[in-house]
């Protein structure tokens, strides 16, 4: 299983490598709210993003794509997201280190995210993909959810987050064999928009 680093295009988002060329637009839609960031495991917003953006890059060398997150309806970069733990022996893959800026939340923005990084991953060959959060970031938990990813428990006192807090981690994932209905139900969802 490999995840090659190339454009995904949706109805609603282009995902696009993360590079020299788009890491202003990155910076500023993940400096667009910074006490987001205060639920989170990393910080990439103000004063931070220069960690955020060397972290990203060594995940690109380990072959886990990294994307800006640009809406198509006016062409501005409103988030990043990728792939994280990539598992090829196990044909297994994490989708996170997802920021979107306030205004690109709630509407097709994510939908259209996940469903271009789940049929990517899918069609290369992953079994499992999954989605970790916080388990106090309910707006995530929700979001996830309503993927038709299945959560599966939370891991206690599973990571310490960028402010020295204790997190417990909520695991969610999507299978193989659940693909084609979440894809189905995805399809719907942006159908709607």
């Amino acid at each position: 299983m490999k995840l090659d680093s190339r454009i995904l295009e949706g109805r609603f988002v282009r995902l696009e490598p993360i590079g020299p060329a788009n890491r202003e637009a990155v910076e500023a839609a993940l400096a667009s709210d910074p006490e987001g960031w205060a639920i989170m495991a990393t910080n990439g917003g103000p004063g931070r993003f220069d960690g955020w953006w060397a972290a990203a890059d060594v995940r690109v060398g380990k072959g886990e794509p990294v994307f800006a997150v640009r809406r198509l309806s006016d062409g501005q970069v409103v988030g990043g997201t990728g792939y994280l733990e990539l598992r090829p022996e196990h044909r297994g893959v994490e989708i996170g280190a997802t920021f979107y800026r306030p205004d690109a939340r709630g509407g097709p923005v994510n939908p259209d995210c996940k469903l271009l990084l789940l049929e990517h991953a899918f069609a290369a060959g992953a079994l499992r993909v999954e989605f970790i959060t916080d388990a106090l970031n309910h707006r995530s938990r929700a979001a996830i959810t309503k993927l038709g990813a299945v959560e599966e428990g939370v891991l206690r006192r599973h990571k310490i987050t960028w402010t020295g807090r204790i997190r417990g981690t909520a695991v969610f994932s999507i299978t193989d064999e659940e693909w084609p209905g979440v894809r189905a139900g995805l399809e719907a969802r942006l159908s709607a928009f």
